[in-house]
């Protein structure tokens, strides 16, 4: 059906009851997803579920049949899901449609609200939160649908009111799942910002209290079109939006015709640290209050972002150096202690990079290193620095640290996963090691990373009661012991990354496999 036909086409809109079946068609290229859905749907005996392989089976299904709901894949063959949104907005826009996809994108989340889907669901998905959704959508609709309950202008009123809210309820979920750094938000902020709003130019800048002046932090602009470093923004509007820390629209007269300015300021503690500042020309377009709206919430909601990010940030660097005071409690008592840390940390970064573990876990390894041997803050100095070798009772009482440690941690809550490394980084791979006697996967593959890079430093440093090894010697002890003590897997990971740097001797730590490390 073409444009012209769906204009002249009256929508059917059908009055419900308590005792009618919704219809929803699932259309997607994948037979054993289709099925899943289908099969969740019938479940309940509450809809009639109809499925269709592609954009084009599910137009012809359209054509023949009114369904309250379509469920769509977007990467389709042919006809994918964004033109069947399109057709389908021609055809009744009182069908609501789910989109799905395993490629999500800033644009095309945008871009599938503002064309009218209802939802944005990312796969792999949960099939209980799909039919919660389904559930939500189709009972919104029954109250939209009632004979006589709305005239047609307010019902296209409240659909737009639910698209802002769900436009703003996406931007909210977005931003809520920013794991990059605070430089790189204001990018991704910048580049949402321009999504949403249609702007042509974006600056996010920086305000300075004591001068009054405001400096760029980022800048970017819309595909294809030149990026306005030098976009002037009225020095006046920009104070206005700081006194009154509320969003503002200006029109301009720019070189090149009308121009629309957006702003709308970004807070911590209430007060004004910079300004999201849009700019387009276009053809003379403006900015409207809606978008004024979206782009205030995007503001607020990435100034939350970032003020919990400034917080946790300085909280957790207060936290650590607290802790990184007490290991240098401990290093003042063993200088041994000191460098071995240090070498540790630089060992295991460099395995987990060789691993491809993700940079959460690299900075979960880069703590977990530096403090893996601050349960020895309670061992007597007696013990510690005991220049002969232990007698078992001593050892046992060496042994203690890495369950001192997960308890001095255990008050912290960010440490949660540094705590639980710590406390296994001894324990083998066979279940002989301490304190749980863990073997396999059941240690935490961070702490068997720090097992052998820990057991490598020890064994390649002088200690007063035994001479070191070569790197070879104790490449060979790993490689013994690799299926024992150690994961060989994280054995040859370790080696590739000491061959891989093998220009110049690097410091180690933990205890030989053959005796305990102090």
């Amino acid at each position: 059906m073409n444009g012209s036909e769906a204009a002249g086409k009256e929508f059917r809109i059908m009055p419900l009851s308590s005792s009618d079946k919704r219809t929803i068609l699932v259309v997607d290229d994948d037979p054993a997803v289709r099925s899943l859905i289908v099969e969740a749907l019938r479940q309940g005996g509450e809809y009639i579920a109809t499925e269709a392989a592609d954009g084009k089976e599910a137009l012809e299904a359209l054509s023949s049949k009114l369904y309250d709901l379509v469920i769509s894949d977007i990467h389709m063959p042919g006809i994918n899901g964004m033109d069947l949104l399109s057709r389908i907005r021609e055809i009744n826009p009182a069908i609501s449609v789910i989109l799905i996809t395993a490629f999500p994108s800033v644009g095309l989340s945008v871009s599938a609200m503002k064309t009218g889907a209802v939802d944005f669901i990312t796969k792999p998905f949960r099939i209980d939160e799909l039919l919660y959704k389904v559930n939500i959508y189709l009972r919104e609709k029954s109250m939209l649908s009632v004979d006589g309950l709305l005239n047609k202008v307010e019902q296209e009123q409240l659909r737009d009111k639910v698209r802002r809210i769900s436009a703003k309820g996406f931007i909210y979920d977005f931003i809520e799942r920013l794991g990059v750094s605070n430089d790189n938000i204001f990018r991704v902020i910048a580049d949402l910002a321009l999504k949403v709003s249609g702007g042509e130019h974006c600056a996010i800048l920086l305000y300075d209290r004591e001068t009054g002046e405001f400096m760029p932090k980022f800048t970017g602009s819309v595909d294809r079109v030149p990026p306005r470093h030098t976009v002037p923004w009225p020095k006046k509007l920009l104070r206005e939006v700081v006194e009154k820390k509320d969003g503002m629209l200006y029109n301009v007269s720019d070189p090149d015709g009308a121009a629309s300015i957006l702003c709308a300021p970004l807070t911590i503690r209430n007060n004004v640290f910079g300004i999201l500042s849009l700019w387009k020309h276009r053809n003379g377009a403006c900015f409207t209050d809606q978008d004024l709206h979206v782009i205030l919430s995007l503001a607020r909601r990435a100034s939350l972002n970032l003020e919990n990010k400034v917080l946790y940030e300085t909280l957790y660097t207060n936290i650590a150096e607290t802790f990184r005071a007490l290991v240098t409690s401990i290093q003042a008592r063993d200088q041994y202690t000191e460098r071995h840390s240090v070498s540790v940390t630089e060992f295991v970064v460099r395995t987990a990079e060789i691993m491809e573990c993700s940079p959460d876990d690299i900075e979960c390894l880069k703590i977990a290193a530096m403090l893996h041997d601050i349960g020895k803050i309670a061992i007597p100095d007696h013990i510690l620095l005991k220049p002969d070798e232990l007698t078992g009772e001593e050892y046992a009482i060496i042994k203690t640290h890495c369950a001192i440690g997960d308890d001095i941690l255990t008050p912290i809550a960010l440490f949660e996963k540094e705590r639980k490394i710590i406390r296994h980084h001894h324990e083998n791979w066979d279940g002989s090691g301490y304190p749980d006697g863990l073997a396999g996967d059941q240690i935490p593959l961070l702490s068997r990373m720090i097992s052998v890079a820990d057991a490598y430093d020890a064994m390649t440093t002088n200690r007063p009661y035994r001479a070191s090894m070569s790197p070879d010697e104790a490449i060979t002890e790993l490689r013994r012991f690799g299926g024992t003590q150690f994961d060989p897997q994280v054995v040859d990971a370790f080696i590739g990354s000491l061959q891989s740097t093998c220009s110049c001797r690097l410091p180690a730590i933990v205890s030989a496999p053959a005796e305990e490390k102090r």
